[in-house]
């Protein structure tokens, strides 16, 4: 199949990024060029995926060059037009078009002036706003990356549930583990009417879980105001509580890194504050053979099976579900932690449903 791929302008889709969205986009692109299916994406022209065309439509990931622009919000909006403009010229060269892009619903617009089929991968959470927007787009083919998301649809039509997948040779098997919890995350720059950093990936959680059960504990990830790190997080760092990674927008570690500190890990936390609409991180660290200890919000009791690969706590019980989870880690055999990402959540998986999925709309 000749496919054109609609990646988001907001960041570069190449190897080394981390960031979720452009990650499984890229790991998909592969799995299918492998298969012998010929691609072109539109997107940043700094973008690398191997035996890859890639159409420029901006320079550079939107988020590195907003400062740029007077008024940024334009300038974003400007680029995704020109983006579909250059779809409606092309679109007859393809048999099948996937549309990626942030947000969805921008490519939606041109459906009824193209031949070539659509489909629409939904990698956010699904919010009333979002799922109005959606719903008025009533011949679209959705796909939502988790049931979690699909559930909180309540007026748009969604097609197909397909689950992201993780390279399980990357993220390899390790049975053997040391003495440390791990939260690897966002410390995200929104804030609530009062002022205080809504902390959607949950760092306070897994501090103070490692507080009160004097556990050693290491914290990593992309601090999008350095204000929040500096009030939640450094405050409390000790001997046993590390922050191990430079303090950056963007994810700072490699993903071999990652893996790593994950295939070490006694558990990783999900002690998440949000819906998250997927959670590839979970994933990645089962596959190391890794349980999770998460919140029941979004999609963690999709990926986490409950009292074998991990443990999935109400919320209502807060720090004390927490604990009571921690104190029976070691029940959790790492084999079935892996056996349960190779069998449900693979790249192979992952690549064979969108294959599957595209030949089923051609066929329509």
């Amino acid at each position: 199949m000749k496919i054109l791929v609609l990646a988001p302008l907001t960041r570069k889709i190449s190897q080394k990024i981390t960031a979720a969205r452009p990650r499984v986009i890229f790991d998909l692109i592969s799995g299918l060029k492998k298969r012998g299916h010929k691609i072109t994406v539109l997107g940043t022209e700094d973008s690398y995926i191997p035996g890859v065309e890639i159409i420029p439509i901006i320079k550079k990931g939107f988020y590195e060059i907003s400062s740029s622009f007077e008024n940024p919000f334009y300038a974003h909006t400007s680029f995704l037009i020109k983006q579909i403009k250059i779809v409606e010229k092309i679109s007859s060269n393809f048999d099948i078009i996937h549309n990626h892009s942030y947000p969805e619903f921008i490519p939606l617009l041109m459906e009824k002036h193209i031949k070539t089929p659509l489909v629409t991968t939904i990698h956010t959470q699904m919010t009333p706003e979002l799922d109005e927007a959606l719903s008025l787009f009533s011949g679209a083919y959705l796909i939502c990356i988790s049931k979690a998301v699909k559930r909180l649809a309540k007026k748009s039509k969604i097609s197909r549930v397909i689950h992201n997948g993780v390279d399980t040779n990357l993220y390899g098997f390790c049975s053997k583990k040391e003495d440390y919890l791990l939260w690897i995350g966002r410390l995200a720059k929104a804030k609530d009417k009062k002022g205080n950093f809504l902390d959607p990936k949950g760092v306070r959680w897994a501090i103070k879980l490692a507080r009160e059960t004097n556990s050693k504990l290491l914290l990593a990830g992309n601090v999008e105001d350095p204000e929040f790190f500096k009030k939640d997080v450094k405050p409390y760092l000790s001997r046993k509580i590390n922050w191990i990674a430079p303090i950056s927008f963007e994810q700072p570690l490699f993903k071999r890194q990652v893996a790593k500190l994950m295939q070490k890990a006694k558990a990783f936390l999900m002690t998440i504050n949000w819906q998250e609409p997927f959670g590839l991180i979970m994933a990645e660290a089962q596959s190391c053979g890794t349980p999770v200890i998460g919140f029941d919000r979004g999609s963690v009791s999709e990926l986490v099976n409950n009292g074998k690969t991990g443990f999935v706590v109400k919320p209502k019980q807060g720090i004390e579900g927490l604990k009571k989870a921690l104190k029976k880690i070691n029940e959790i055999n790492s084999k079935d932690c892996r056996a349960h990402i190779e069998k449900n959540f693979s790249l192979e998986k992952m690549v064979d449903n969108y294959e599957r999925t595209y030949l089923e709309v051609l066929k329509k």
